[in-house]
């Protein structure tokens, strides 16, 4: 049966009673081994941990056998870029950080310790990050804003040996491209030919758009406060200048002209019923912002009978949620032990993406979401959050990735 829908201050209430109740917080530490006798407590510690810490002195890749490193990543914020709230800090950010603990967990079987982070500058979280790294299999960057966190993330992996991924950048731009390529499938279209304008361009739109052109996009138009980025427009970082271009339309309206697709990651209410009757016959859109999208979908749908419709929203189809993502790309790497998450990798869990959607549902699936069916087609272009199947297509996916292009240690 399908969730009670709550008023928004319900939902507050719930979500504070939720984070509070029975014990504060989302996540604790759960032992692996038995401690219930003298003999289990001299192993646990004095005077048996002796024996591991003088292998590992003597090789640190021992730390993989005899800790839990190889299956516990660090989930890293500086706060800047919380959710749709802003820079709230590093403290206020923990709630999201706990959040993705439990996705880790709960969706991978990967352990997690959140870490908030203070740090004035971009060499000082790198620093941070860099001193802590032994600890941890790999390090997901949350929350942090743009364009500081494409410096921290370049940075860090040129510093680390281990994974480092930006779930705020790379695991939308790969669900964004997992659901879009269906789309174009869906609607007859190529990658290469596609008429595409991105809204938004912080982490999230700079990095699929990456992603589009590693697939093959060509006609990409970035979109950002100011309007389109072009060739010769002044006050452009070097972020936005990879997509900058040769063109005569300066607005969104005038970008949104016989556009195939629009991907917004922006702000609610940017996209306007007449710019989506400019797109091109079948347009496909995916209203991002999250709790309000670009355009509201019933509008969308009055507007466009014709069109393909995602949002970040789980009360509509076709939801981009990032738990489809992150869980399964770091279990994949660290099986294998991958020194990083290439675009290779990502790429591999964007077709396994893909390829999931249409693949026949499982009747245990359908029955979850409370619904008559989900079958490939204009409804269902992504697949759900609770499908299992997920723990398999995308960790093998990601972990032959990374062993054809040789950054996997244990193969």
């Amino acid at each position: 049966m399908a969730d009670k829908k709550l008023t928004a201050e319900q939902l507050k209430q719930a979500a504070l009673d939720y984070h509070a109740r029975p014990v504060a917080g989302k996540i604790a530490t759960a032992l692996t081994k038995a401690c219930d006798t003298q003999n289990d407590l001299s192993l646990a510690y004095t005077p048996g941990v002796a024996a591991p810490v003088r292998a590992i002195a003597e090789d640190p890749e021992a730390a993989y056998q005899y800790t839990n490193k190889g299956n516990l990543v660090a989930v890293i914020t500086d706060g800047s870029a919380v959710l749709g709230l802003g820079n709230v800090g590093a403290l206020a950010g923990k709630p999201v950080m706990e959040g993705k603990a439990v996705l880790f967990k709960k969706f991978a079987n990967i352990d997690v310790m959140d870490i908030e982070v203070n740090a004035d500058s971009v060499e000082d979280f790198v620093k941070t990050v860099k001193n802590i790294s032994p600890t941890f299999g790999g390090i997901n960057l949350e929350d942090i804003a743009a364009p500081r966190c494409f410096e921290i993330e370049k940075a860090l992996e040129k510093e680390l040996n281990i994974p480092v991924f930006h779930d705020d950048q790379h695991g939308t731009a790969i669900i964004i491209a997992a659901g879009l390529l269906n789309a174009l499938e869906i609607t007859g279209r190529e990658i290469e030919k596609a008429h595409i304008v991105c809204l938004g361009a912080g982490a999230a739109g700079i990095a699929a758009m990456r992603m589009l052109k590693s697939l093959g996009a060509r006609k990409i138009y970035l979109v950002d406060r100011k309007g389109v980025v072009y060739n010769g427009r002044e006050e452009v970082n070097k972020y936005k200048q990879e997509f900058s271009r040769e063109s005569s339309r300066r607005t969104l309206s005038d970008a949104m002209q016989g556009a195939d697709v629009f991907i917004g990651v922006s702000g609610p209410n940017l996209l306007k019923p007449e710019m989506l009757k400019a797109m091109a016959p079948e347009p496909i859109v995916f209203a991002l912002s999250n709790p309000d999208p670009e355009i509201d979908p019933e509008l969308a749908k009055q507007t466009r009978n014709d069109i393909i419709l995602a949002t970040g929203r789980s009360d509509y189809p076709n939801q981009v949620n990032n738990v489809l993502g992150f869980p399964f790309i770091f279990r994949g790497a660290l099986d294998v032990r991958a020194t990083c998450i290439n675009t290779e990798m990502q790429i591999a869990a964007v077709k396994a993406l893909a390829a999931l959607t249409k693949e026949t549902t499982p009747q245990s699936v359908i029955d979850t979401y409370a619904v008559d069916k989900l079958e490939f087609g204009r409804d269902y272009i992504i697949p759900k959050p609770f499908d299992t199947r997920l723990q398999d297509y995308v960790p093998k996916a990601v972990a032959e990735a990374a062993i054809d292009t040789g950054v996997a240690k244990d193969r």
